[in-house]
């Protein structure tokens, strides 16, 4: 195949990236490959502790995504051994570890979610308990020894932990090495992470020589903050936007990010080119330009990458007309009651929310109306009583009929 001129390779990989270590050993690899028309091997390590994707997921995976549209061969590392491990990255406790059954079934939704943003046809999906299951005890012992307890705690996470008493078990300092392992197996040239990765990337780089390899190259990426601007994103802080939320919810989760983040989400987020961001910037330095402008820009940005531009243009009308106009949606669904039921479970039947659990918790933030009337009680119940209107949040509504 055809490569681009490296330059023009690089200036896509730069894009959102942290560091690239060494990059100038990066320049060298892309040249060789496009001199020998080969392509590099691409390595993403997968954690599958968690089955739901969210945009945060999608920063790097995105850049997968760019190495792939590059002519490169990414692969996905199904981390099923490491999980049972437990990653420590950024951890001030022990990780809960998984079972084998539980790491493969989380890792079948992560491979579907990435649909989203990976070309699946050209990715190269592997386990690495295929390698890592069949090391005998001497083997685990070899690679033991590659590594000093001195340089473990050079992490910072394990210094936290060890200067505050806080037990590291054995087992956790083995979760890197395996990482590391994984591009032994695969002889990887590039190695992409979060930036709370950068440990377990260049401790792979190390095995790799002790292995007589050339090591990897490896580009780190931001975290990307939730919605609140405070945590990274994650579902469990309730900050997150879904790779396959609905296109009105991305939208109006993008709007409700302050003003100071609107830049960095542009790049990561949106995965915009420097001309792009840089036209933010100075639209936002410019006191005669409201933020919200430059905001609405990013969310219409945002569900484009993920859905195409008619469907987020449809998404700020939708945003115009239910939370600016304080309006109903024409297309909303409709759920059929016949018997009285509690509210909770209405929701949670209607596919509104993930959990009765989550419609509780609504309920109790008094984020549910029916007919215009805030709902307080969780244990509240809603009768058969020909066309009612329940709105869940701001962007949420379900039609209730007879």
């Amino acid at each position: 195949m055809s490569f681009l001129p490296v330059d023009e390779q690089l200036a896509l990989i730069r894009r959102g990236a942290e560091e690239i270590i060494p990059e100038d050993i990066l320049k060298k690899k892309l040249e060789k490959s496009k001199e020998a028309d080969t392509p590099l091997i691409i390595k993403l390590g997968c954690d599958p502790s968690r089955p739901d994707l969210h945009i945060g997921h999608g920063v790097v995976l995105r850049k997968l995504r760019h190495f792939q549209d590059l002519g490169h061969q990414a692969v996905l590392v199904i981390g099923d051994f490491t999980a049972m491990i437990g990653d420590p990255s950024g951890r001030n406790k022990t990780r809960p570890q998984l079972t084998l059954e539980e790491a493969r079934f989380n890792a079948e939704s992560y491979v579907e979610q990435s649909k989203v943003i990976l070309d699946i046809d050209k990715l190269k999906i592997v386990y690495n308990s295929d390698w890592l299951n069949n090391m005998n005890f001497n083997d685990v012992v070899k690679l033991a020894s590659s590594y000093t307890v001195a340089r473990m705690l050079e992490r910072d996470d394990f210094t936290k932990r060890f200067q505050s008493e806080i037990p590291i078990l054995l087992h956790e300092f083995l979760y890197p090495l395996a990482q590391g392992q994984d591009s032994v197996e695969l002889n990887a040239d590039v190695e992409l992470g979060g930036t709370d990765q950068k440990f377990n990337l260049l401790v792979g780089r190390d095995l790799q020589k002790a292995n007589g390899q050339n090591p990897q190259c490896i580009i780190t990426l931001p975290l990307l903050e939730g919605t609140d601007g405070i945590d990274k994103m994650s579902k469990s802080y309730g900050n997150d936007i879904g790779l396959y939320d609905k296109p009105e919810d991305m939208y109006g989760k993008t709007l409700s990010i302050s003003d100071d983040m609107i830049v960095k989400w542009f790049t990561l987020a949106a995965d915009a080119d420097e001309t792009v961001v840089k036209s933010a910037e100075s639209r936002l330095a410019d006191s005669s330009v409201n933020p919200m402008e430059v905001k609405r820009e990013l969310a219409r940005a945002v569900v484009e990458l993920y859905y195409d531009a008619e469907t987020a243009n449809n998404a700020e009308n939708h945003f115009n007309t239910v939370v600016v106009g304080k309006g109903i949606p024409d297309d909303i669904p409709e759920y059929t009651l016949s018997s009285e039921d509690q509210i909770t479970n209405v929701i949670f039947n209607a596919g509104l929310l993930k959990s009765k659990g989550e419609a509780r918790r609504m309920i109790k933030q008094g984020a549910v109306k029916l007919d215009g009337e805030s709902i307080t009680d969780i244990q509240a119940t809603i009768t058969p009583s020909g066309e009612q209107i329940l709105k869940i949040g701001k962007r949420r509504f379900l039609k209730v009929i007879e």
